[in-house]
């Protein structure tokens, strides 16, 4: 086989492959009305009542990344000291509530020992 020969039999494989690939995907690929539809009643039900929840956490998720991404330091690393921080936040709070329950029962000993 000469080179010619060669060089079109690559090239209509590389068509074949480049263009036929993603569009017998394309062709053969469910949409997710019809994934939607496959699904017994049970977890269509529960799929509806769970939608809202899990698009709030994806626009956060995406606001979040958005705010990252402002920042002149790579995504990973602003996302670890946001977390640091929440964490350190968390940490106060519920230094913060433990002390308040603490506080709650004392006041609570004291009024049962003044009202006997």
């Amino acid at each position: 086989m000469s080179k010619a020969g060669l060089y079109i039999k690559m090239f209509a494989t590389f068509t074949i492959l480049s263009i036929g690939g993603p569009a017998a995907l394309f062709y053969f690929q469910p949409t997710d009305e019809e994934l939607f539809k496959k699904y017994n009643p049970d977890l269509q039900r529960k799929s509806l009542e769970n939608r809202q929840g899990r698009q709030q956490d994806f626009d956060n998720f995406v606001t979040k990344l958005k705010e990252y991404s402002k920042s002149d330091r790579p995504i990973w690393e602003a996302a670890a000291q946001d977390e640091a921080r929440t964490k350190a936040n968390s940490a106060e709070e519920q230094k913060r509530l433990a002390a308040e329950i603490q506080k709650r029962r004392e006041e609570i000993k004291r009024q049962a020992i003044n009202g006997q």
